[in-house]
């Protein structure tokens, strides 16, 4: 297949297009500047110069392609603040590729969690200003689009992650000399290595069914204090619950202290055989690269 990929040159694309590659697929990736493009073309892939804020050339290279895998997200806005306005551009983005790749059985990979049935999993998933955008998407399953969405896990580890959470939660440790967490930290994050996210991407576009919601967590969910204390032991600071009056002001605006979720993959694997074969969150951040980044 010739697939396009937005955010080309980002963290989960460095995994997912060498492994498209490697299978025979042809890749184009979407570069706005000068560093992507070199990023891009360095993962062998295709460089189409352009910007998701183009809708003309998201059309374009929509069109010419036989699936889109949309990773592109303006991350930067969440410490700044517009949140919900990079979640407005990329719901814009996902109605510029739904309405190219309508009526075309083309296939459409986004990022993002539907509705599951059970209460209390669904609030958490509505509460994410995202999940709009999942909806688009899923939306699209009756426009005549093969949709697949991917939830990728909130920690996506590896030596090619720099600004993830576990990069952001060093740093808050560094800084301030303690490795914290809120109440007793058992709320849960589900974790994932960045290639075996990758290697799930290559088998959505290849297996899934229209429609699909896959989970690329190989860890459904590890306890924030459990993270906090392993990043406290490679640093030699102490691991300790934080207010919760003052947990804005110690994780310096960082939104995602407090989540609590869990990715169930049971169906995920047995509908792709996706297997996951690299270490786990724990390992990872024992094998200690995380801890060499300034």
């Amino acid at each position: 297949m010739r697939v396009f990929v937005t955010g080309a040159s980002g963290h989960i694309a460095s995994a997912v297009v060498p492994e498209l590659l490697q299978a025979g697929h042809e890749v184009v990736g979407l570069a706005r500047s000068d560093a992507s493009a070199a990023a891009v073309k360095a993962l062998g892939a295709e460089v189409r110069r352009g910007d998701i804020d183009d809708p003309d050339g998201l059309r374009e290279a929509a069109a010419d392609a036989d699936a889109v895998v949309h990773l592109a997200f303006n991350h930067d806005a969440i410490p700044a603040g517009k949140f919900a306005d990079a979640v407005a551009a990329d719901l814009a983005v996902v109605r510029t590729l739904g309405d190219t790749l309508a009526d075309t059985g083309k296939t459409l990979i986004g990022v993002g969690l539907t509705p599951t049935g059970d209460a209390e999993r669904d609030a958490a998933i509505a509460a994410n200003p995202r999940s709009a955008v999942s909806r688009a998407i899923h939306d699209l399953t009756e426009r005549g689009v093969r949709t697949v969405l991917v939830a990728i896990p909130p920690v996506t580890h590896s030596t090619r992650d720099r600004s993830g959470f576990i990069p952001t939660l060093i740093k808050i440790a560094r800084d301030t000399g303690v490795s914290g967490y809120v109440g007793d930290g058992t709320n849960r994050w589900p974790a994932g290595h960045t290639l075996d996210v990758g290697r799930l991407y290559r088998l959505a576009l290849e297996k899934a069914p229209a429609g699909s919601q896959l989970y690329a967590a190989a860890e459904e969910g590890i306890t924030v204090r459990e993270i906090a204390e392993t990043i406290g032991r490679h640093l030699d600071v102490p691991a300790a619950s934080i207010p919760a009056e003052r947990a804005v002001d110690h994780f310096k605006g960082f939104p995602f202290i407090t989540m609590d979720i869990t990715m169930p993959n049971a169906d995920t694997r047995r509908l792709l055989g996706w297997e996951p074969v690299h270490p786990g969150l724990i390992a990872d951040l024992d094998d200690g690269h995380y801890f060499t980044i300034d």
